[in-house]
């Protein structure tokens, strides 16, 4: 998989593809369109952050490229590829729990408590995408 050199990107399946964590300067895109909510993008190497309708849906620290981010009744699920370590911050449901699978493998459950928000970690690389899914329980 490669990096989104046009920031983000619509998908054929309706998914977004989005972020460019090769750039040293920040890039961002604001004011996409996609089904009824605007999304606005910021990347670089040290951040990649989607916002959906002014909330913060996804950030990664350091910067990431997310392949088919798609978001059913209870699900998100995305690919995610970048350099090491990497932290994720979500926005879901408040308090609400929430299973984490990277790769098909459960790493946990977690609550997003008032701010509707969770955070996990993945080691990334830059040669193959891991496959995310969020799911609520």
């Amino acid at each position: 998989m490669a990096v989104v050199s046009e920031i983000i990107r619509v998908e054929s399946d309706n998914t977004l593809s989005f972020g460019n964590y090769l750039a040293t300067d920040k890039q961002k895109f604001s004011d996409f369109k996609l089904g009824g909510d605007i999304y606005k993008i910021k990347t670089h190497n040290e951040l990649t952050r989607c916002e959906r309708n002014d909330k913060m849906l996804l950030e990664t620290v350091p910067g990431t490229t997310i392949h088919n981010f798609g978001i059913l009744k209870n699900k998100l699920t995305f690919a995610a590829e970048g350099a090491g370590n990497t932290q994720f911050t979500i926005g879901l449901e408040p308090n609400s729990e929430y299973q984490v699978f990277v790769d098909d493998n459960l790493v946990g459950k977690t609550n997003s408590g008032i701010s509707g928000k969770i955070n996990f970690g993945a080691e990334l690389n830059t040669d193959l995408a891991l496959k995310m899914l969020i799911e609520k329980v």
